[in-house]
């Protein structure tokens, strides 16, 4: 796709609606929005300018002009994705939604907050404890990712086998159409059969269909009773095994978080901590609610049995902090390791997940490659990072990262899984997108995108390729 470059004149028009202070022009300065959490620098793209609109009326003159001088505009939340899916690949506008980052409302009686997309997930966390409540959406990167970021790759995270990903948090969005329009999708209400499910379109585009300036979200009561349970296993199939025989047992838990014995050892290095039993195999970790301390009891004695019964050599209750701050350090230990990480997101039904865990393991050893596994076990979700060997050279990297995925992939699929469970497709993705995917269903998709977006302004080049 060709684009038309940033002019002076442009750049005299986007400052007279944002202000001077809010554009960034020198190299220096860009850096930073050149990329997101992906440090391979081969996906690494500069943008011409970085703007910081204060309100949707700024982001709707700003999507117009876009249209009008035909240059890209990239949304970006906090850059803590994982697919390049901020990467301004066309250079263009990145516009950074970091300064609209206000609490609007909350309302502790009717539950439910008004928020702007550049929050961040932990500061909301914060803002509704004092009201006994909670937002069900969980990120690991909580403490830094923004609202508006886990609503347009729609989010998964620790507590979605209970509360489900961020699209089942969310009433209502306030959108800047591709064209530059300001809509209203959805509703504060528990069901709504009026027309095309928009805004559920909106929400996992990964901006590529709107920019959310807005969002009304739920609350719900904070648990009193809730626990921890640590079970370690001695081999990963028991270990795996454990998630559908917690649900047939009629106990629905908050999280089932599962890492492999490597990847425990690579975060005791990174925080410089023994975890307990770190010795003894693969950790899961099951935090379970109860309706009160008898009903938790029971939970805990039920789990404690099933997990034996599996092959767990110890159950234990889990320093919850600790435990937590070991399954958050995964993938900044897996940074320490090394900079170069193939991230997979790979997501099968949950049934499937000791076949495809063992299918990547044996892969691994065929293309004798490094890998660090933790999952969202509870889900099916599997973060697979794989480190680049430092004795290989690019191109043999490339070679044997091709390969592996190509078979893995075609596992995952004949399994009734898919590319990814939470990360998104983005830039990094998008071939394998393209091999993957039925060829009907990505022909619907362009024509969704082509008719929302007739210039292909809007977040270009990312999940899939719509010709001009």
């Amino acid at each position: 796709m060709k684009y038309d470059k940033i002019t002076p004149e442009t750049l005299t028009l986007v400052t007279s609606i944002v202000g001077k202070e809010n554009v960034l022009t020198e190299t220096e300065l860009l850096q930073p929005y050149s990329h997101d959490e992906v440090t391979d620098p081969a996906y690494h793209h500069l943008p011409e300018v970085v703007v910081f609109p204060e309100s949707t009326e700024q982001v709707a003159k700003l999507v117009k002009l876009a249209n009008e001088k035909h240059f890209p505009i990239v949304p970006r939340g906090a850059g803590t994705g994982l697919a390049c899916g901020a990467v301004p690949i066309y250079g263009g506008m990145v516009l950074s939604l970091e300064k609209m980052d206000k609490i609007i409302e909350i309302n502790a009686d009717s539950m439910y907050a008004i928020v702007e997309p550049g929050l961040r997930t932990d500061e909301l966390q914060k803002a509704v404890t004092s009201y006994d409540l909670f937002y069900a959406g969980d990120p690991c990167s909580g403490d830094s990712c923004f609202i508006g970021g886990n609503i347009a790759t729609n989010a998964g995270g620790n507590k979605a086998v209970k509360y489900g990903t961020t699209r089942h948090q969310v009433y209502e969005i306030e959108v800047v159409s591709p064209l530059g329009e300001i809509l209203h999708l959805g509703a504060r209400l528990n069901k709504m059969t009026t027309g095309y499910c928009l805004d559920q379109l909106v929400m996992g585009s990964e901006g590529t269909l709107g920019i959310i300036t807005r969002a009304t979200v739920k609350l719900l009561p904070k648990p009193k009773h809730l626990v921890d349970l640590l079970a370690v296993f001695p081999d990963i199939e028991s270990a795996i095994g454990i998630v559908n025989k917690v649900i047939k047992a009629g106990i629905t838990p908050t999280c089932v978080e599962f890492m492999d014995n490597i990847t425990i050892k690579s975060v005791e290095r990174y925080l410089h901590e023994t975890l307990p039993d770190s010795e003894n195999g693969n950790y899961v970790i099951i935090q379970v609610e109860g309706t009160n301390e008898d009903d938790l009891d029971e939970k805990m004695v039920t789990l404690d049995e099933l997990c034996t019964e599996n092959g767990a050599s110890s159950v234990l209750v889990a320093d919850s902090a600790k435990i937590w701050q070991a399954r958050k350090a995964f993938a900044e230990a897996v940074r320490a390791e090394s900079l170069i990480v193939c991230k997979e997101d790979i997501v099968v039904p949950v049934d499937r997940e000791p076949v495809i865990i063992d299918n990547i393991l044996v892969l691994a050893q065929k293309y004798d490659l490094i890998t660090r596994i933790a999952s969202h076990a509870g889900d099916g979700n599997i973060h697979l990072n794989i480190l680049k060997n430092e004795a290989l050279s690019h191109d043999q990297w490339e070679e044997k990262i091709a390969a592996f995925q190509r078979e893995l992939y075609t596992e995952v699929y004949k399994l009734g899984g898919k590319l990814s469970g939470e990360h998104g497709i983005g830039y990094k993705r998008k071939a394998l997108m393209a091999e993957f995917t039925d060829k009907a269903e990505l022909e619907v998709m362009r024509a969704i995108k082509k008719a929302m977006d007739p210039n292909l302004i809007l977040n270009p080049g990312k999940i899939i390729d719509v010709l001009e």
